[in-house]
C-alpha cells in the first residue's frame, strides 16, 4: 500500500467500477485496495453481499425485482459509511446505484419504482470506469456467484453502457488479451481522481 504523509482532511470524490460479468471488476479493486493509500476506500459489491449470503437469485420476475430494490439500498448504505468518513479521498464502488437498471425485468424502470431520478443517480458519482466484459474463450467463469454465459454476459455489459449513458465523466475500457493491459488502464484512470498527496507511482 503506499504510504501518504498528509494528514488533512479531502474533498472526497465517490468513483465507480462498472461493467458486464468477467469484466475484471474484482481484480481491478482488489489491486486497487493494495496499491492505493489509506485514504481510498475500496467498498464490497451490493449484489455478492446479497447473493452470496442466500438472497433467493431466480429468472422469476417478482423476485429478480425484489433483488434490484434490495441491492440498491445495500449499495446506499455502503455509500453512506464512506461518506462518514472523514479522512477519506475516493469511495471506489464495485457498481453504483443505476447499473440495477440492466437486471430490471420492468414494466417501470427501477428508478421510477424507488422515487429516484436518473440526473440525481448520475450526479452521485465522479467518475464511472466501465470495464468491457470479454468475448468467446477469454470470458472467465471462475467466480462462484456468476451464473451467465459469455453470450448473456455480453448482453448485460451492453445495457450497463446504456443505464451510464449520459454521465459527464465516463472512461470505457475495451477488454484485452493481456488483462494487465486493462488493469494498468484503469489504475491510471483511478490516479487521476486523487489529490496529489495521494497520488502513487505510475502502476507499471
Amino acid at each position: 500500500m503506499y504510504k501518504c504523509n498528509c494528514t488533512h482532511s479531502h474533498t472526497r470524490k465517490r468513483v465507480v467500477l462498472t461493467g458486464g460479468p468477467g469484466a475484471g471488476k474484482t481484480a481491478v479493486l482488489e489491486l486497487a485496495r493494495q496499491y492505493f493509500c489509506k485514504h481510498v476506500l475500496v467498498l464490497p459489491e451490493a449484489a455478492g453481499i446479497l447473493f452470496g449470503g442466500g438472497f433467493p437469485r431466480t429468472d422469476v420476475a417478482f423476485e429478480r425485482a425484489a433483488a434490484q430494490r434490495a441491492i440498491f439500498r445495500v449499495q446506499r448504505e455502503l455509500e453512506q459509511i464512506g461518506d462518514h468518513r472523514d479522512e477519506l479521498a475516493v469511495v471506489l464502488c464495485d457498481r453504483g446505484t443505476i447499473d440495477g437498471e440492466a437486471y430490471w425485468p420492468g414494466p417501470l424502470t427501477l428508478l421510477e419504482t424507488l422515487g429516484e431520478e436518473r440526473e440525481n443517480e448520475l450526479a452521485r458519482y465522479e467518475r464511472v470506469i466501465h470495464l468491457r466484459t470479454p468475448t468467446g474463450n477469454n470470458y472467465n467463469y471462475s467466480n462462484p456467484l456468476r451464473i451467465e454465459s459469455a453470450k448473456q454476459a455480453a448482453v448485460i455489459d451492453e445495457r450497463i453502457l446504456r443505464v451510464w449513458d449520459g454521465h459527464p465523466c465516463r472512461d470505457v475500457i475495451a477488454s484485452t488479451d493481456d488483462f494487465l493491459d486493462k488493469a494498468r488502464e484503469a489504475v491510471a484512470l483511478l490516479r487521476l481522481t486523487l489529490p496529489a498527496c495521494c497520488t502513487p507511482p505510475a502502476f507499471r
